[in-house]
């Protein structure tokens, strides 16, 4: 919350989707949040992924989105029993797909253009770090994502 307030005025007024804890996004919103974006930034915990149906995810075809910010990986207690779960139902393969490697292939066959995400498991506070850095270089200096994401690896 505190990122759009410092960035309302730099593209954040276009900017609709699920902030904090208002409710968990249904199947829909994901579908229609992914489907009418041309950015599309996920602050979480686990993999992103695994909070759609997958069987769902790789029947869309979302051309207009040229950017998608995973900021994801994340564990907490609650989260690792969700994930823990949610994965006796899913078949070794399913659970392959959730990779970060492997979700960014199946989002770019999908249609979006540019993916930045995180690699490995990481903290809240990392992330919060991280989205401040790509807000202050994409919104406020108008870097690229490539400048920005060699920023981010410094």
């Amino acid at each position: 919350k505190e990122i759009l307030e410092k960035y309302h005025d730099l593209f954040t007024l276009q900017w609709e989707g699920v902030i904090g804890n208002m409710h968990v996004p249904s199947q829909a919103e994901w579908e229609q949040l992914l489907t009418n974006c041309s950015a599309f930034l996920f602050y979480g915990m686990e993999r992103f992924i695994s909070h759609v149906l997958l069987h769902r995810l790789v029947a869309m075809n979302i051309p207009k989105c040229h950017l998608m910010i995973l900021l994801d990986l994340v564990r907490s207690k609650q989260s690792y029993q969700r994930i823990t779960n949610s994965g006796i139902h899913k078949s070794s393969l399913h659970i392959a797909i959730e990779r970060p490697t492997e979700s960014a292939m199946l989002l770019s066959l999908i249609g979006v253009r540019s993916i930045i995400a995180n690699q490995w498991y990481t903290t809240l506070q990392e992330n919060a770090e991280r989205l401040e850095i790509l807000s202050k270089n994409l919104l406020s200096i108008g870097r690229t994502t490539g400048q920005t994401v060699l920023i981010l690896q410094k």
